[in-house]
């Protein structure tokens, strides 16, 4: 199919209305907004307390986000198993033109159209991810199960900082009249405009904002081990027994927040399942555990953030493993299987990705050095003393005695030696 033709198709087909801004200019390539070299992207969560006409307003914000999301994934997937046809970021923002025309969808005109766009942008980068073999397919949002979120560009919001408080102030966004009474639980970097704005409604109905800066991060100061001049490496092994265990043999427990709430948990899905579909009982149920699960989430947050903070601070260089929890974690089946459903409830309840998610980051910020071994390395069959390889062990098997020299090892403390020593080969070669 020509050119010519595929415009026709987008045009008459599929409603896509043809470029006329600006088509008398010469085209330029567009500018994205990149960060100073000296500075990192940094997010700040507050949670804020709107008023009734502002839940209103963002309720409808959510729901216009949440159809132009489907709305552009309709279009892109028709246009291409129909017609094979491409259907970029800039067509579906022109078709979002034309949607805000037609008199059953002028109802867009109440949400701010940076914030529409947005939700196509996420859409775009949702189809990156898929052919980049990132992710699966995008899938339709659908109200009650999808999370409720706006994002606003600087164009979207006011920001006009408290000269008594600096780092804190008056945040308005499109389309509303009051500022948001934001809680700010800490102080934004002072003189500095947010890149832009993400309003969120979790399942317990609490609304947060997260603003994006960018932020000068001065490096910690470099640490040394005691009496020398040698930077100080640790070895980091995630476990199940243990949260994470370190090659001195610190552990820090696991605190298996899905157990400890597994009893009221259970209660309150048998309640759920005892009432009548669509009633405002069931609603309250639904409630109250969005609002026990809101807990759990919080309360690991603030651990991983507490302990990887603490990881980052005490040593110069970390030394972790490259694990694949997704690999991990795949389905369970056959012989085994509840077993096998229970060891991956217990991988999800560890939240191992975030914290070699937060490792990353805040090693990238504070001047730490982060080294990824490999994940088939074998560090818990290897011998730390004499690099014997010793046999596969069950998950069940905590201690082991190397046959060679006879040491008797931690799996997990053995694990974070071996892991410690390779990052030191990696790093010197």
């Amino acid at each position: 199919m020509g050119e010519t033709e595929t415009e026709r198709v987008k045009r008459e087909v599929l409603g896509i209305g043809e470029r006329r801004k600006h088509h008398t200019r010469k085209a330029t390539p567009l500018k994205s907004h990149a960060k100073a070299p000296d500075t990192h992207h940094r997010l700040y969560r507050f949670r804020f307390y709107p008023t009734a006409e502002q839940a209103e307003q963002l309720e409808r914000t959510f729901g216009a986000c949440r159809w132009v999301y489907n709305q552009g994934l309709a279009l892109r997937s028709g246009a291409w198993e129909r017609h094979r046809v491409n259907v970029g970021f800039a067509e579906t923002c022109r078709a979002l033109t034309g949607w805000k025309r037609k008199e059953e969808t002028a109802w867009l005109g109440d949400v701010s159209s940076t914030v529409l766009q947005q939700s196509l942008r996420h859409l775009d980068q949702a189809y990156g991810r898929f052919f980049r073999d990132d992710a699966r397919y995008p899938r339709r949002k659908k109200k009650g199960r999808s999370r409720d979120s706006a994002t606003y560009v600087r164009t979207g919001f006011k920001w006009m900082e408290d000269p008594g408080r600096p780092g804190t102030g008056l945040i308005t966004l499109a389309k509303q009249s009051e500022p948001l009474d934001i809680r700010w639980s800490r102080t934004l970097p002072a003189g500095e405009v947010p890149v832009r704005l993400s309003v969120t409604r979790d399942r317990a109905g609490r609304y947060f904002v997260s603003v994006l800066v960018e932020e000068r991060i001065a490096p910690l100061p470099v640490v040394f081990v005691p009496g020398t001049r040698e930077p100080k490496a640790v070895g980091v092994d995630v476990g199940l027994a243990s949260l994470v265990i370190l090659d001195d043999g610190t552990k820090f427990d696991h605190p298996r927040l899905l157990k400890r709430y597994a009893e009221k948990l259970a209660r309150l899905q048998r309640e759920l399942h005892r009432k009548v579909r669509g009633s405002r009982n069931r609603q309250k149920v639904r409630e109250k555990i969005a609002r026990l699960y809101a807990l759990i989430s919080d309360v690991r947050r603030d651990m991983l953030n507490q302990l990887t903070t603490r990881l980052v601070r005490e040593n110069q260089v970390l030394v972790v493993e490259d694990l694949s929890v997704r690999t991990l974690m795949r389905v369970a089946r056959g012989k085994g299987r509840g077993r096998k459903a229970k060891l991956n409830q217990a991988i999800m309840d560890a939240s191992w990705g975030e914290l070699l998610r937060q490792l990353r980051y805040k090693c990238e910020w504070y001047g730490r050095t982060l080294v990824v071994v490999d994940r088939f390395f074998p560090s818990t069959r290897r011998c730390s003393a004499c690099h014997v390889m010793g046999p596969r062990m069950d998950v069940s098997v905590r201690k082991w005695t190397c046959a060679e020299c006879g040491a008797l090892h931690d799996r997990d403390v053995n694990a974070a030696v071996n892991l410690r020593d390779e990052g030191l080969r990696l790093l010197a070669a």
